[in-house]
């Protein structure tokens, strides 16, 4: 059965659809999959996705345009609910990619401890071998414990009057 040129220019259009969803989606999905915690990353893989998380917006929002285009071009050709609900998908999950790559998932999951309440040495309860992030300021002394950062990773303090961040 041959193929009219109309079969094919929508073929080709909701190919070039799908390929700008998966080009947003990885705007995202690759820093996500790369900065990761508690893995090795090699330096050249860090800074590529670096790359692509500081052009990833820009990249989302080209996307977004181009495929917003190609549904609107397409549309007319385009018979049956089946394909048009896919090429509706396709634009949703542009967008969706687009969305992703400006939210920075990593300051969702550790948000810093903005108030961090403190005991003496005497009355923590901290084991001999548990490892802290030690700071002394001006004669002022804090201990965070590892443990108790690793969900968090910052914690924002003030120790006398200076403001400090500890983090690891």
């Amino acid at each position: 059965m041959p193929v009219d040129a109309t079969s094919r220019t929508v073929r080709f259009l909701a190919l070039g659809a799908a390929a700008l969803a998966l080009i947003s989606l990885a705007c995202f999905a690759f820093p996500l999959y790369v900065i990761r915690p508690f893995r090795h990353q090699g330096s050249t893989e860090l800074a590529v996705a670096l790359f692509v998380k500081q052009i990833g917006p820009w990249v989302g929002i080209c996307c977004v345009a181009l495929v917003s285009v190609l549904a609107i071009l397409s549309w007319p050709r385009i018979r049956g609910w089946v394909p048009r609900s896919l090429m509706i998908f396709t634009v949703a999950l542009t967008i969706g990619g687009a969305y992703l790559s400006r939210l920075n998932v990593y300051e969702l999951m550790f948000h810093p401890i903005g108030e961090p309440q403190f005991q003496t040495s005497q009355e923590a309860s901290i084991d001999k071998d548990d490892m802290v992030i030690a700071v002394r300021l001006g004669g002022l002394s804090r201990a965070y414990p590892v443990r108790e950062m690793a969900y968090h990773h910052i914690v924002n303090d003030t120790v006398g009057a200076e403001p400090i961040v500890a983090t690891y």
